[in-house]
């Protein structure tokens, strides 16, 4: 592998301009600004409408996306996370990092991750349904708009990630005593 290639990484400045501007474009286009977990919800509502037609007309939350002759899943949302998807897939075999893996500490195993990654992926699924949208949503879109609630939603994410980072962290590394 090219070392090269393999150090070169985004100025984080660089991004934060990127996804500002990304950010006005999607406000521009579509009125909306960023976020995943609309998408999900669409690709969600979208199986739910194809395999029970019917209780996806009478369900209170899933009956305000469906009918009209207009698929959920054809929303910019879905879109937006097909590209991250594929825009990952194509940056990780460009540099040489396409490859599969699970991230995990070393002392837990591959079945105990994945089974913890699917709890805690439905969890923020629920969760982001709840709050009526994920973080990305909330701070970026948040911010874009000058919201008080996207200013204080970054100060809780990152105040409480660091927090829980520090609690945490012996759960992911554990230090060898010589």
């Amino acid at each position: 592998m090219n070392t090269q290639i393999k150090n070169k990484y985004i100025n984080p400045y660089v991004a934060g301009v990127i996804m500002g501007l990304l950010i006005i474009v999607a406000y521009y286009f579509s009125g909306e600004g960023l976020g995943a977990s609309g998408g999900y919800r669409d690709v969600a509502i979208g199986a739910i409408e194809t395999v029970a037609p019917t209780y996806a007309e009478n369900n209170v939350y899933v009956a305000p996306h469906v009918g009209n002759d207009h698929s959920p899943t054809h929303s910019w949302l879905v879109y937006e996370i097909l590209g991250a998807i594929f825009g990952a897939i194509i940056s990780a075999a460009l540099f040489g990092r396409l490859k599969f893996s699970i991230g995990k500490a070393p002392h837990i195993t591959n079945k105990k991750r994945l089974i913890l990654a699917l709890i805690g992926g439905a969890f923020w699924g629920i969760g982001s349904q709840l709050g009526r949208g994920c973080t990305s949503g909330l701070v970026l879109s948040g911010i874009a708009v000058n919201s008080l609630s996207g200013y204080i939603g970054l100060m809780s994410i990152f105040g409480f990630g660091f927090i829980f980072a520090f609690i945490f962290k012996k759960l992911w590394i554990k230090t060898v005593k010589k």
